[in-house]
């Protein structure tokens, strides 16, 4: 009995293994592909640092980029971009069984692990099922976003160029990237262009918040539709923290951060800063002109990111209500940690505490490191390694001129931050399943 659990932990972690190779590799190709002359405008060779960095930005859609997209690169090389994006919002492992499935072959038991890990799917059961609903309800939101996005940006571009700009960032917006094709009005303008229109400004936040929301969370929604109660409690936690996470910090901002702005700009400016940070990457407004505080809170945000089992990386929304919970239970001294009627376990309060010390300290390791090399301030930097660690994709505009060292710490981030804390260190400890004896106990004061 304990070699088959022993097995059975190593298979898992070799699944851990294979969903990393996975995204690497993907990476290797994206970044190979975009230095093709084919790739950028003028038809030179870009880089390998360059090429490198983009497919890393595109693969854990982040959205930080050292070349402008939309003047940079050419047609053939937005569209390597967008597919990446794709294919990494999705994972990697999603669309390999789909294209699997497509071909007729049959996925085995090990096939089902791997994707359930990849997806954090609760179980095994039903899963190429599950595989499919992403795939259509992705397909479906995208074209949706993109035809909702189409006659704005057909009056401001044209119909070849503004349909393709729809779908470029529909696509962007749902998988939480933050690539845009604006900069051919202004370099790194992101959506600044947009931020008093309410119509633009509404759907990318809906295609924010949707991709940002856990699949199985959707699955849900559709399977008991308005009958809450028969929610997962995974799904009751991602929807009340979400709301939470948007109104509170857009609150915040009203308050703070756009006092000078006209009412309606400030309410659009305050509501998009706070769904955007959470892992999205798009602006509305300058980021290098907010105050200290709202850099500060945006960062917070970033850190926390979007839903397991979603197109959003970070700490996620649900590792950040657990914590919040363990706190409330010692504040009233009870032994359980509850939530709607249901108790949680104490290995998601544990993994929750991991999740939170891994990713404190690499933000902060990092930002330091980058402050030292760069001789920029520590706030700016930590904005910086936040929203690499996040894959939010914000900046305060020192991305493009960092060394390569910092570079490269930023690509390590972004890549930790879409693959996910205990993903990595699952892949590279040996797991402990084999030890049968148990160390004696003994308490400790705390606090």
């Amino acid at each position: 009995m304990q070699s088959e659990t022993i097995k059975r932990k190593r298979q898992g972690t070799g699944g851990f293994q294979l969903i990393i190779g996975g995204f690497a590799l993907l990476i290797l190709l994206g970044a190979l592909l975009l230095m093709l002359p084919i790739s950028a405008q003028d038809r030179q060779v870009t880089p390998f640092a360059d090429t490198l960095f983009t497919a890393v930005s595109c693969t854990c859609v982040t959205g930080l980029i050292v070349q402008d997209t939309a003047t940079h690169w050419s047609l053939f090389g937005q569209f390597v971009i967008l597919t990446l994006i794709q294919i990494g919002g999705m994972g990697v492992i999603t669309v390999a069984l789909a294209i699997i499935r497509l071909t007729g072959r049959r996925i085995g038991l090990k096939q089902r692990s791997i994707m359930q890990e990849s997806i954090s799917a609760p179980q095994i059961g039903n899963i190429l099922h599950l595989t499919g609903f992403i795939l259509k309800t992705s397909a479906v939101i995208e074209l949706t976003g993109a035809a909702l996005l189409s006659p704005v940006f057909i009056r401001d571009f044209g119909v070849a160029r503004g349909i393709w700009y729809a779908i470029f960032h529909s696509v962007s917006a749902f998988c939480n990237a933050g690539f845009d094709l604006l900069g051919v009005r202004e370099k790194f303008s992101s959506l600044t262009t947009y931020s008093g229109n309410a119509y633009v400004n509404i759907i990318i936040m809906l295609l924010i918040v949707i991709g940002g929301i856990s699949f199985m969370t959707w699955s849900d929604v559709r399977t008991y539709k308005h009958q809450i109660r028969r929610y997962s409690l995974q799904s009751k936690i991602i929807l009340v923290t979400t709301a939470l996470l948007i109104v509170i910090p857009a609150v915040c901002f009203f308050i703070f951060e756009y006092a000078d702005e006209p009412f309606k700009e400030r309410i659009l400016c305050s509501f998009f800063q706070s769904v955007t940070a959470r892992t999205a990457g798009f602006n509305t407004s300058d980021l290098a002109e907010m105050h200290e505080s709202g850099t500060l809170l945006m960062t917070v945000l970033m850190l926390i990111g979007g839903s397991s089992g979603s197109t959003a990386g970070g700490m996620k929304t649900s590792t950040v209500a657990v914590l919040f919970l363990a706190a409330v239970a010692v504040f009233r001294r009870k032994h359980d940690v509850t939530c709607f009627n249901r108790r949680i376990s104490e290995d998601a309060v544990r993994n929750a505490g991991a999740i939170l010390f891994i990713y404190f300290s690499l933000f902060v390791t990092a930002g330091i490191a980058i402050s030292r090399i760069e001789g920029l301030p520590l706030l700016t930097c930590l904005f910086e390694t936040g929203s690499a660690a996040g894959t939010a994709g914000l900046t305060l505009g020192i991305t493009s001129s960092l060394t390569h060292p910092s570079r490269i710490i930023l690509m390590l981030l972004m890549f930790f931050g879409r693959m996910g804390g205990l993903t990595m260190i699952y892949a590279a400890v040996p797991s402990g399943a084999g030890e049968s004896a148990r160390m004696p106990l003994e308490n400790i004061n705390v606090g």
